[in-house]
């Protein structure tokens, strides 16, 4: 059967739509100070971007399967074309937080429809390949934003311009055309709750578990480690975070290449190790510069992770790959909350060296279970 798409059209589309969920997830990181500047309740706007964010990946998968991705993909940029452009003109409370929800729905949508997407549209061959560049623009996005307010001190303006690039892309996603859904007799209620059967499903969710927690937990204390641990002041500490998106993006831009060489098991232990020692440095190297080589390292170290691992199963579950995706990247979220709740009780009691060991628990915890879940994966192929 001929394709009714443009295999290169569509993959720009998804890596467009990446970059906009790395903006999503980085949005509020430069605005909270200068929106409660406002008098609003700023610190209640991360939970709920976390919350829109387990919506929009709850929905996506079932209805891509069900109903294709052009019409998700053009209305979930919209919503968070709309929550952009939320934080520019809103300043009350419960408009702001509408906003912010809009953003995290589009953004979760994105996040899981865009790794469905690419791995629809390519063969095994090639996907693992182009997913990593997927994950690429993740980190590119997230730069942009970041440097955007780096550098221009009215946040005005970073918003304007992000919502008009969105916009811009918004109509390039009507322009073209997309894979089709996937055929009727493989989808619906009863198929969908059928994956969780599976155990190669939910051990490739585990593995997600404790790659997005290791995430969210370096992301959310790293800057406050090593504020604590009397390293650096906030603004150098901040920066490390920078590092991180940094090393993220260079372990991502040559997963393909590593990935010919040294092949799926070989490269998961490769960038794992490296993340090892990046955790190392962070916990018994106590300098700037010791802060910014273990951030750059954990970085490029779990970069491997969720392109590999999404591959896996989409390739897996090719007939139902939305949904199957849409069930890991929730068991991701669902670790992205522990570990950090986690590691926040431990630094509510000051025990600040718990992150480290946080870091480094999950590293080893995936190791262990990479090549079972791998031996699983091709066995249900």
């Amino acid at each position: 059967m001929n394709k009714q798409y443009n295999t290169a059209s569509v993959f720009v589309a998804a890596c467009a739509g990446m970059g906009f969920f790395g903006v999503t997830m980085l949005s509020l990181g430069p605005l909270l100070g200068r929106i409660g500047a406002l008098g609003v309740d700023a610190n209640a706007l991360p939970s709920t971007l976390t919350v829109g964010i387990i919506i929009g990946t709850l929905l996506f998968g079932p209805i891509v399967d069900k109903f294709g991705y052009k019409g998700l993909t053009i209305l979930s940029s919209v919503l968070a074309l709309a929550g952009i452009l939320g934080l520019n003109f809103f300043a009350t409370n419960a408009l702001l937080q509408g906003s912010i929800c809009s953003l995290g729905i589009g953004g979760g949508v994105l996040n899981g429809l865009t790794n469905a997407l690419v791995s629809d549209i390519y063969d095994d061959d090639k996907r693992g390949t182009r997913l990593s560049i997927l994950g690429a623009f993740y980190c590119i996005g997230a730069l942009l934003w970041t440097l955007l307010n780096f550098f221009i001190a009215d946040y005005h303006i970073p918003l304007y311009a992000m919502s008009a690039l969105m916009a811009c892309f918004i109509i390039y996603f009507f322009c073209i055309s997309f894979p089709k859904a996937k055929p009727a007799s493989e989808v619906g209620l009863k198929k969908s709750l059928g994956l969780l059967k599976y155990p190669a499903l939910l051990m490739f969710g585990i593995v997600l578990f404790f790659q997005s927690g290791l995430e969210g937990s370096s992301g959310d204390f790293t800057v406050s480690f090593l504020e604590k641990t009397g390293r650096m002041d906030t603004t150098a500490a901040t920066l490390a975070m920078t590092w991180f998106t940094i090393g993220m993006l260079a372990g991502r831009l040559i997963l393909g290449t590593i990935m010919k060489v040294l092949r799926d098991i070989g490269t998961f232990y490769t960038y794992l190790g490296i993340a090892l020692c990046g955790v190392a440095v962070l916990a018994f190297c106590p300098s700037t510069v010791g802060a910014y080589t273990a951030m750059t390292l954990l970085g490029f170290g779990v970069g491997a992770t969720f392109p590999v691992v999404l591959g896996y199963v989409g390739g897996t579950f090719r007939n139902q790959s939305g949904t199957a995706i849409s069930i890991a990247v929730f068991i991701a979220l669902l670790g992205q909350f522990t570990l950090k709740k986690i590691t926040g009780v431990a630094f509510n009691a000051e025990a600040y060296m718990t992150l480290p060991i946080v870091l480094a628990s999950a590293i080893v915890i995936m190791m262990c279970l990479i090549p079972l879940a791998i031996s699983v994966g091709k066995k249900t192929k």
